[in-house]
């Protein structure tokens, strides 16, 4: 933009409309931010204090500019024929005539289920199945990635599975988890679910955990969204697809700038695919078929952070060692003391790239006697101590 275009829109009156309660609305924000940065273009930028729409005012309306959520579909309807500049923000349709009738920015709903679909076959999964959401809850990207997921397994030698369940209340939550128990103990052993969202995900783990289905020997997780706020509150952290949500919300606020200038006029969808797959432990999947192996896995990924010894695991799966470990030579080409070692340290790697614990904090939580013990271990393991692996991983994506 040269001089006399930022001249003609001195400080415009840009209101951004999200319910930024979620991890995507929050990065399109970013992504907006930084192009208003980059560019120091002349905007007034409007936004609630805590970050959601809760009424259309009159000086919305009489904004100069607008970039708003178009999944939310109330916002849509009230933006959809108006006057105003505005930048819609929101999920890919398959049929061009279902996006809306302004200049909109979306992220590649078949390309984000392709993505973990790919992930899911190059962990050498076979069968697959998607865990979605019901029509009533109204999100109709949702039903997007669930259509992209029949279409994309149509022609597969074992065709996906699709379930939607309900939408998961307070009030709701007991009878949906029953029916997700049940969904889940029908599915064939080593189906990958790929889940609508990672909170449907960790609806997947939690039950899994509840009815005593390992993840991920006998079903595989992967979600969308690479959720990091609620990352913790699964035994097991979850494979995420990573949306361009950044990207998006800068593609916005350019096409927004450029609109405000009369630089734009074509009004074709801009479709930002997803950044990468974030592998984690929930598609950590070896092709393990003897049973005993898998239940054994199941409580060493449980408890080896608790401080078991190989006794504990054989004493649950009621074998003696040198049955086991042979069957887990087999199976894992370890021994079940290294599966164990390698599951305390993987642990700790995890703690160290993406949390602030002490190094102290870190040892005892898994599972280690002494931090010199750990200390010593780790370094003999990695050929780094736990300090320098931190400092060289701290903020990566995991």
């Amino acid at each position: 933009m040269n001089i006399s275009d930022r001249n003609a829109t001195p400080q415009a009156r840009i209101s951004l409309l999200f319910n930024a309660n979620k991890a995507y609305d929050r990065q399109i924000i970013e992504g907006i931010g930084e192009f208003f940065y980059a560019s120091q273009c002349g905007w007034d930028i409007y936004i609630e204090e805590d970050f959601s729409v809760h009424h259309f005012t009159h000086t919305i309306l009489t904004s100069s500019g607008i970039i708003a959520d178009f999944d939310d579909e109330n916002i849509a309807r009230q933006l959809s024929h108006t006057d105003i500049p505005v930048v819609g923000v929101g999920g890919s349709y398959h049929n061009r005539q279902d996006y809306p009738p302004v200049h909109y920015v979306a992220t590649d709903n078949e390309a984000l289920v392709a993505a973990a679909l790919n992930h899911l076959i190059e962990r050498g999964i076979e069968r697959f199945a998607f865990y979605g959401l019901p029509q009533e809850a109204g999100k109709r990207w949702a039903q997007e990635r669930a259509a992209a997921f029949e279409h994309l397994t149509r022609k597969m030698s074992c065709p996906g599975i699709i379930y939607e369940g309900l939408v998961t209340e307070s009030n709701t939550w007991g009878e949906a988890q029953q029916r997700l128990a049940r969904w889940l103990k029908g599915l064939p052993p080593q189906t990958g679910i790929i889940a609508v969202t990672d909170a449907r995900a960790r609806h997947v783990l939690q039950t899994c955990d509840c009815i005593g289905i390992t993840v991920p020997e006998s079903l595989c997780v992967i979600g969308i969204d690479n959720e990091e706020l609620t990352r913790y509150l699964s035994k097991i952290s979850l494979s995420s697809v990573m949306q361009g949500t950044r990207k998006m919300g800068f593609a916005a606020a350019k096409l927004l700038d450029a609109l405000l200038s009369q630089r734009q006029t074509a009004n074709e969808p801009i479709i930002v695919p997803p950044e990468r797959v974030i592998a984690r432990q929930s598609t950590d999947y070896r092709s393990v078929i003897d049973t005993m192996v898998i239940r054994a896995m199941g409580f060493i990924r449980k408890n080896a952070c608790r401080g078991i010894t190989v006794e504990h695991v054989l004493e649950a799966t009621g074998t003696s060692r040198s049955n086991l470990d042979k069957k887990f030579m087999t199976e894992m080409g370890m021994t079940i003391h290294k599966v164990i070692q390698d599951e305390k340290l993987g642990k700790a790697k995890e703690l160290l790239a993406t949390t602030l614990l002490p190094v102290a904090e870190i040892s005892r939580l898994c599972g280690y006697n002494t931090p010199q013990y750990f200390c010593a271990i780790f370094q003999q393991a990695l050929a780094v101590t736990p300090v320098k692996y931190r400092s060289d991983n701290v903020g990566s994506p995991r």
